[in-house]
């Protein structure tokens, strides 16, 4: 009972978790990503949101970096403390900007990634990423 109830983290599920969560919310912002990183290569003119008024390629080519590339970094565990800052500014640029006028309902997936970036942030990969193998050398 008293592990149960314990606030002192188990280091084997810390390690297993972090694992866990960094290569599912890799996996879904891929589903993302990789539909805007597809947009380069039709051959219809490119249609993406400019939230910030830099031009509609500077604004799918910033998308693609967060949510396809440092994705990648997420799922593998490199870099995982930077790769995540990229998509906690897409998230916030989401949810409070191109969701704006949306209410809650549409903002809130953005804000559940970014709860889930900021979690991976403070916590880092954990042992079993590419980080843990840089860190030991």
């Amino acid at each position: 009972m008293r592990k149960i109830i314990s606030t002192q983290p188990n280091p084997y599920f810390l390690h297993l978790s972090l694992l866990i969560v960094r290569v599912l919310i890799a996996l879904t912002m891929l589903t993302h990503g990789t539909p805007k990183l597809m947009k380069f290569t039709e051959n219809s003119p490119l249609s993406f949101e400019d939230p910030l008024n830099i031009g509609v390629v500077p604004s799918l080519l910033l998308a693609v970096f967060a949510e396809f590339i440092c994705s990648i970094f997420i799922l593998i565990g490199l870099f995982t403390r930077v790769a995540v800052v990229p998509l906690m500014v897409t998230m916030l640029i989401a949810a409070f900007v191109v969701h704006k006028a949306d209410g809650f309902a549409e903002q809130e997936k953005a804000l559940i990634y970014l709860m889930v970036y900021f979690f991976l942030f403070v916590m880092g990969s954990g042992k079993y990423s590419i980080d843990r193998l840089i860190e030991k050398r």
